[in-house]
């Protein structure tokens, strides 16, 4: 049985449930359970729940599984249901280092990324099976209280990208300013979400999320404009695997000039995204004052970091990332 001592949405102290804050973001108010009625691993490979991954339509490779909440518990979706969770368990590959700290991870990042940063994101948590098994839960944010389903198309679709003509790594092909362009072609307001866009490419590399390719960023209509959609798997993936700087094999762009530090390291510095924001159109002081905001790491990181659900030895790796990303950052180019 797990031992909840802060909310398991927002992180705050003192919590054996969802707090008031993060019952309100979360589940609109409603008192609902953390602990579910089920264990997904009892019916992982039933054809209803095989059936049930196939519906959900927020990309990825990480098995999802459709829920709802009813009578103040979480469960799977039936069949037809509009489902308005999505429920990720950890994934099934047993080659991921430490793969059972997966959805504590992506829930702590989703919470830095909006409670440190004011990031838009996805309202999020953790949920738990009776054995203690960690569970994300997100709630759709394309799905409007009354069931209606907000048209959505993630990067890979919007700038044409493709198994079938793009091999089958296509989501990763491609760079950042392949992105900015589609949202200064397809957003009315695209001043405002390409800064927004911006600081989600910055905070995933601080944070080292190296899986954030075309399909971590969507666009969604609202009202008869598109958007930048929320933020939504942010994950510190160093934890479990290594990888990239960037989740784009063409990186920030290739029509910007490499600071002296990324061609001597082949790592990005503050100049190489200070010359890609200028190069996306971001006017220079606003620009600056996001570069700003990553030159440390903020205490109220380090404070959510200690009240996540990671065990104590993520928790000291996470801050161990944290700290290296941030001094390649900060290191001065020639």
């Amino acid at each position: 049985m797990i031992d909840i001592k802060n909310c398991p949405s927002t992180l705050t102290e003192g919590f054996t449930t969802y707090s008031p804050k993060g019952t309100r973001l979360l589940f609109g108010g409603k008192k609902v359970s953390p602990i579910l009625d089920f264990d997904i691993d009892e019916f992982r490979n039933t054809a209803g729940l095989l059936e049930a991954m196939h519906r959900i339509s927020v990309s990825g490779v990480q098995e999802k599984f459709p829920a709802v909440i009813e009578q103040g518990k979480i469960r799977i979706a039936h069949d037809q249901e509009r489902s308005t969770y999505i429920l990720k368990p950890a994934p099934w590959d047993k080659t991921l280092q430490a793969r059972k700290q997966i959805p504590a991870n992506e829930h702590l990042t989703m919470q830095i990324a909006s409670q440190v940063y004011g990031i838009l994101t996805a309202a999020n948590g953790l949920c738990f099976t009776q054995s203690g098994q960690h569970i994300y839960i997100t709630k759709r944010f394309d799905i409007l209280p009354d069931g209606t389903k907000l048209p959505m198309e993630d990067f890979a679709t919007i700038v044409g990208r493709n198994e079938q003509t793009d091999g089958l790594h296509f989501k990763y092909n491609g760079c950042y300013e392949d992105i900015a362009i589609a949202i200064r072609k397809n957003v009315a307001a695209w001043m405002v979400d390409m800064e927004r866009f911006f600081e989600l490419v910055l905070f995933n590399y601080i944070y080292a999320n190296g899986d954030d390719h075309l399909k971590n960023f969507s666009l969604i209509r609202q009202g008869q404009d598109y958007r930048l959609a929320p933020a939504y798997d942010l994950l510190n993936t160093c934890l479990h695997v290594d990888g990239d700087d960037f989740g784009l094999d063409g990186g920030l762009s290739p029509h910007i000039e490499r600071s002296d530090v990324m061609d001597r390291t082949h790592h990005p510095c503050r100049l190489d995204f200070e010359r890609f924001g200028m190069h996306i159109g971001i006017v220079r002081p606003r620009l600056q004052r996001t570069l700003d905001k990553y030159m440390q790491i903020p205490e109220e990181t380090k404070l959510l970091i200690d009240r996540s659900f990671l065990n104590d030895k993520m928790k000291r790796s996470y801050l161990r990332i944290v700290h290296e990303r941030i001094s390649r950052f900060i290191r001065l180019s020639d």
